[in-house]
């Protein structure tokens, strides 16, 4: 374990094993003094959230190398020397901006020589870290973003044009704003977001992990494809409290693609299901990679709500991958029955199964009304206790060992979400977010399936630098209010055609619309060019009053939520996929062409968010969210035939090219008249092709 805390620092390099014992200690004493402020204890936010970005960062500058370090002793000394005083600086920087609030307040926010010097340096910092965390990408967002807020935002002309704001400003905003370094996000990061890290690291210390990779195995291992089915189920079991689709895919790809190797499935199609399905970790409840508690901060829709809609969309994600893993099966001709695969009875009796206890009691303290961090404190205190029924038990050793791994874990998405809080205060600051809104709206002419393209490019380019987590901070801070505003439009439009305007809803349009007919039924058309000639404060009121409370909470979560799932879409997606990239490692595969493969293993993740849009798949409507279930997941398994060309037998050209047409029925909204014959066609052809395969 002291070798994995390491981070690359070895014993050969002047204080290597020393700093090897230094970052283990600290970072179990750094999760101990989370673990107590947010379950134990209470510490104002502001001194939480420093005392996180200081902690995390020290590490960070101590893991990741300011450069490639030179060869010469003397060189790399003075690289220590360089990281340990820029560590003394976070650290010295953090504590002044805690300790200088209340003065600064008392003088009315006028700044000083030190509060100019703190607030600089812990921006410059900021931007180091992230940095050496992810590269370049995220470091230029946050110079843009700072430098567009004092100074080039008033040279740019339309909605992008800002005043400007002063030097004085902008470090106060910085540092003490609530959108800032150390505001909501932070508080997030330093809450939620670690508790559940540091949870998912009791579990993999524990055994649990192993546990979960061997039922998987012995449940799926037997059957046609079977290495590859236990695959998805143990990412999508491992992936839900992970936390980290790269650290899912590094942890049960070791095991996963090496056996799908030698049942015969090819390398790179091993590492593509790898990839694919520890992406979709993150989108199983009930912790999906902490994403659900970030959601709920920012939408202030319960937590509880969100999972319970999130677990069938996450299931025909896995559906969908195992679709594809079933038809390589049949086209590579593999037979079930593999020695090397466990048996479910030998599996359940090893003594892994007290190991469901602390999800159970995650699951019950959340559903009990404890707040999240709490639940997931007595969840860690459940996997201890639970440790003690099986065969590996977690003494001081072990314990220790996991809360240096939850730091160790936890250091790339910390400093990121804290130097992530300048952008966010940017955006927050300027209404760039509104701003962005409306471009979006313009450049998508009114189109919702426009916009999701648009939203999709964009998280592309963001994910190359972020990791999921923060890449959907910005996104819903940037897109998500475009989303919902096109969501409720189109539901206000139909409203429209229909002619069931309630009639406080009429009196708010006729202030924007004096002219329009509003008691009769309209075109669709026509509808939509009076919504779009609407003032923005007018179409503001109207959904308030048109739209139930009910309908604008599933359009916000919708929104948030096709913001989340295009997040992930980088680990998959080349030219940057580090998902698809680690699992190429494993398998021994061309980077490049694996992560294409995972690309179009992932697909779900792109048809997905569609059923969000235009669907009641997240009302909480259970009949309604099943039937949109059932119908998607015929239709991605249609798709997933005609892009392979294969089912349990090939499909004839003209069977490839009406499966690909009944899947995209079966997915696109706007077909529904149509899905049950369009779902009939798909069964049926998909019996006529078993018969063809038995009888060949």
């Amino acid at each position: 374990m002291a070798a994995r805390a390491s981070g690359g620092v070895t014993g050969a390099e002047p204080g290597g094993q020393a700093m090897t014992r230094f970052v283990y200690w600290f970072g179990a004493a750094l999760s101990l003094a989370h673990v107590y402020f947010n379950v134990i204890a209470t510490l104002p936010e502001l001194w939480l959230a420093a005392i996180h970005f200081a902690g995390f960062g020290l590490i960070c500058l101590l893991l990741t190398p300011h450069a490639a370090r030179p060869a010469k002793r003397l060189g790399r000394r003075l690289a220590l020397g360089l990281d340990l005083l820029l560590a003394l600086a976070l650290g010295l920087a953090a504590l002044y901006v805690v300790l200088a609030e209340v003065p600064l307040a008392a003088r009315g926010f006028d700044y000083g020589v030190l509060d100019y010097g703190a607030g600089l340096a812990l921006i410059l910092l900021a931007i180091e870290l992230a940095r050496r965390a992810t590269g370049p990408v995220i470091p230029i967002l946050i110079v843009a973003a700072v430098s567009y807020v004092a100074w080039w935002g008033r040279y740019v002309g339309g909605v992008l044009h800002f005043p400007g704001l002063s030097l004085e400003v902008v470090l106060l905003r910085g540092s003490y704003g609530d959108e800032g370094m150390f505001g909501l996000v932070a508080n997030i990061s330093s809450s939620f977001v670690f508790m559940f890290v540091l949870f998912g690291a009791f579990l993999i210390r524990s055994g649990a992990g192993a546990f979960i990779v061997d039922l998987a195995r012995a449940a799926a291992g037997r059957v046609a494809g079977g290495p590859g089915l236990a695959a998805v189920i143990a990412s999508a079991l491992t992936g839900m409290v992970s936390g980290s689709a790269v650290a899912n895919t590094v942890s049960t790809g070791v095991i996963t693609i090496p056996l799908m190797k030698r049942a015969g499935f090819p390398p790179r199609f091993a590492a593509g299901v790898e990839a694919a399905a520890s992406t979709g970790g993150q989108l199983m409840p009930p912790v999906m990679g902490a994403g659900a508690f970030v959601m709920a901060t920012y939408t202030q829709i319960s937590y509880l709500t969100i999972i319970a809609v999130s677990f069938l969309p996450a299931l025909l994600y896995f559906i969908g991958i195992a679709f594809y893993v079933r038809i390589q099966a049949r086209k590579s001709g593999l037979r079930g029955g593999a020695d090397d695969m466990p048996r479910l009875g030998a599996v359940l009796n090893s003594g892994g199964l007290p190991f469901l206890i602390p999800i159970a009691v995650l699951v019950g303290l959340l559903v009990w009304g404890f707040t999240p961090s709490y639940a997931a404190g007595f969840a860690i205190l459940a996997v201890i206790a639970a440790s003690w029924l099986t065969p590996k038990r977690m003494g001081p050793r072990a314990i220790l060992d996991a809360l240096a791994l939850g730091a160790r874990n936890m250091v790339t998405t910390a400093v990121l979400l804290v130097a992530i809080g300048l952008v966010v205060n940017a955006v927050a600051t300027t209404g760039l977010g509104n701003s962005l809104a409306l471009m979006i709206a313009d450049w998508s002419g009114d189109s919702l399936i426009v916009a999701l393209v648009l939203v999709a490019a964009a998280s592309l380019v963001l994910g190359m630098g972020l990791p999921v987590t923060a890449s959907y901070v910005v996104l819903a801070t940037l897109a998500a209010p475009a989303l919902y505003d096109l969501i409720t439009r189109a539901e206000l439009i139909e409203m429209l055609s229909n002619g069931a305007v309630p009639e406080t809803a009429r009196a708010i349009l006729a202030l924007g619309a004096p002219d329009a007919a509003l008691d009769a039924p309209m075109s669709a058309t026509a509808a939509a060019e009076l919504m779009a000639g609407l003032p923005p404060e007018i179409g503001t009121m109207l959904r308030q009053a048109a739209l139930s409370p009910a309908l604008l909470t599933t359009a916000l979560l919708s929104a948030h939520m096709i913001v989340f799932w295009l997040s992930q879409d980088s680990n998959v997606t080349p030219p940057v996929c580090l998902t698809a990239f680690a699992a190429a490692g494993i398998a021994e595969t061309p980077p490049m062409r694996t992560g294409l493969v995972a690309w179009k293993i992932a697909k779900s993740l792109y048809a997905i968010p569609v059923l969000f849009a235009y669907t009641p798949f997240l009302a909480g409507d259970i009949g309604l969210a099943l039937e949109v279930f059932t119908f998607a997941a015929i239709g991605i398994y249609a798709l997933t035939g005609a892009i392979e060309g294969h089912l349990e037998t090939t499909l004839a050209a003209p069977l490839r090219a009406a499966f690909a047409a009944l899947g995209v029925a079966l997915l696109w909204p706007l077909a529904w008249p149509w899905h049950a014959g369009a779902a009939v066609a798909v069964l049926a052809i998909l019996v006529l092709n078993v018969k063809h395969a038995r009888a060949h």
